[in-house]
């Protein structure tokens, strides 16, 4: 079987906020963030209510309901009060008050981009895939059937995503052959530490069962990024994802699973601090140490491909590493540019950055189950 990971970056739609350069996108992100958990409490005291028209001043939200990326939803009751002479104040004294929410405004993906990550799932072929950065079941479900057919693929039988802790629509999710079914889902969206929620997104996980009968439990991860936030808090927040799947992964392990991957899109390098409690700290093993291994031009799996741009990963568990036989990176859906030393194949119908599938190359095992 072939088992996979990709990040596929939206597949339809996708925050104008996110394409935006990481100075620019970066106090909208955290205004954004912190606004949604100020306007979940329960009461509005003074400080908060400050701190709700600062966020709102951030979005371009305390004139108008909508900005440039990003709008205020209000379907009962009322937030705001704005005056047409003096200050915009908060009226609601917490959440009971009114019905509404801020959503980040969504465009469309350049359809060739939608098409060339068709084409990326389609020659890639994998039995059961990580997906990353979905917007959501249906639209992963719309994708499988209307995208793989125009591009000549057979849809996925099963096609499962549950929504994660961030609502901009980047959640992780699976697609896998009928062979391969699937009988078990565990969410971990509302794992939590001293510090609080742990996930950015979450640590799903996927049990199937493989056409001999055996057990295969696929941990499917998108781990906080370093572009938005503080380095230090972005790093932080990694280090206790990591701890947590590792944990999780030990847990399954001591319950009786000997086949256990963790895939997905950790945002760090292997050699990194924060991912030392998953890479050294338990006995997974990532695919791409296997002799048989395909690097394809580069060390890496993000944007340009170097080394410290290895952010992708399949480590499985020595009982499922043993039965690898190889493995890869798939970079055809990578836009390389012009300029690009020992550039990778890319496919010829993807002709500017635009139009790439994704700015990740996605990262395989060949395993004989």
């Amino acid at each position: 079987m072939r088992l996979a990971s990709f990040n596929v970056e939206n597949l339809f739609a996708r925050a104008k906020v996110l394409d935006l350069p990481e100075k620019e996108a970066g106090p909208l992100l955290k205004a954004y963030s912190a606004l949604s958990t100020l306007l979940a409490g329960t009461t509005y005291s003074a400080a908060d209510k400050t701190k709700i028209l600062a966020h709102l001043g951030v979005l371009g939200l305390v004139v108008g309901d909508q900005g440039p990326y990003a709008r205020l939803r209000v379907s009962r009751g009322q937030l705001l009060r704005r005056p047409r002479s003096g200050d915009v104040v908060v009226v609601a004294d917490g959440r009971g008050d009114w019905v509404g929410w801020v959503e980040l405004i969504t465009e469309a993906v350049d359809e060739k981009a939608t098409e060339h990550t068709a084409m990326v799932i389609r020659d890639l072929d994998a039995d059961v895939m990580g997906v990353v950065e979905a917007e959501s079941r249906p639209t992963l479900k719309m994708f499988s059937e209307a995208m793989l057919l125009k591009v000549g693929a057979v849809p996925y039988e099963q096609v499962m995503l549950v929504d994660g802790n961030d609502d901009r629509g980047i959640d992780v999710g699976l697609l896998a052959r009928k062979d391969f079914p699937l009988h078990c889902i565990r969410t971990h969206v509302f794992d939590a530490d001293e510090q609080g929620v742990i996930f950015s997104r979450d640590c799903c996980g996927y049990h199937v069962e493989t056409p001999s009968g055996e057990s295969l439990v696929i941990l499917v991860n998108h781990f906080k990024s370093k572009g938005y936030g503080q380095p230090g808090e972005s790093t932080a927040r990694r280090k206790r994802q990591a701890a947590r799947v590792a944990q999780i992964y030990r847990d399954l392990v001591e319950a009786g699973e000997t086949f256990v991957a963790v895939v997905g899109d950790l945002n760090d390098d292997p050699t990194s601090d924060a991912l030392a409690a998953l890479i050294t700290g338990t006995d997974l093993t990532d695919i791409s140490e296997h002799p048989s291994f395909d690097w394809n031009h580069r060390q890496g799996t993000y944007g340009g491909g170097g080394a410290k741009e290895k952010i992708d990963y399949v480590l499985l568990s020595p009982a499922l590493f043993a039965k690898a036989t190889g493995g890869g990176v798939f970079r055809k859906g990578v836009w390389h540019g012009s300029r690009t030393r020992d550039p990778w194949d890319i496919y010829p119908t993807m002709t500017s950055e635009v139009q790439q599938a994704s700015d990740h190359a996605a990262i395989y095992a060949d395993l004989d189950l």
